[in-house]
């Protein structure tokens, strides 16, 4: 059976970066934070429970998710943030498990997700990596890419898990700090997983 990885790390940490280089080796990543937003508009259970908790203007006249006004009622109310979560991260993991299904032929998938051990994602992998980078260089890069002030940038680390908990729950660990050759270490993990198919 096709073994399934979760890859996680911090915002900024270049999980995104290590899932491409996977994805050149052949490997298919489900990236979860994409499907969410995907099954957020699409998945019509998952919209009557978005509308049902949060209210009808959850989606536009023309049926879009009112992602303003969404996010204002859960940014700074952890009840309603945990309502969210509970109804988007179930969603998430049965449609994880049917893409899996889809994809037996390799010799393991790569469930990318930023929340993978909050979301509990991780119970329903094998094994998982973390990718880690020193927390002033995630900074900067989040800085760079998203155009965001560091405070804010560091106000989302802050609403993650610590790093040093995820590395010490992960089977591999990638450190993208700028030392040490990032495609060097997916190699070296990708030929013990490519020979570990049972």
């Amino acid at each position: 059976m096709t073994k399934r990885i979760g890859i996680t790390g911090g915002i900024g940490s270049g999980k995104t970066t290590a899932c491409r280089i996977f994805a050149a080796l052949g490997i298919p990543v489900y990236y979860a934070d994409d499907r969410a937003k995907w099954l957020m508009q699409n998945d019509p259970k998952l919209v009557a429970a978005l509308k049902d908790a949060f209210g009808e203007n959850t989606y536009d006249d023309q049926g879009l998710l009112n992602r303003s006004y969404l996010a204002e009622i859960v940014f700074n109310n952890k009840e309603q943030l945990n309502i969210l979560n509970g109804l988007v991260h179930p969603a998430v993991r049965e449609d994880g498990i049917r893409w899996d299904e889809q994809h037996q032929a390799t010799p393991y998938t790569l469930r990318e997700a930023a929340l993978l051990y909050e979301s509990g994602i991780d119970q329903l992998l094998d094994q998982v990596i973390t990718v880690t980078a020193p927390e002033n260089l995630r900074i900067q890069r989040v800085i760079e890419r998203d155009g965001l002030s560091a405070e804010q940038v560091k106000a989302r680390i802050d609403k993650q898990w610590p790093e040093e908990k995820k590395v010490g729950l992960a089977d591999f660990v990638i450190h993208n700090d700028g030392r040490h050759s990032l495609i060097r270490q997916v190699y070296q993990i990708h030929q013990q997983l490519s020979k570990s198919k049972e």
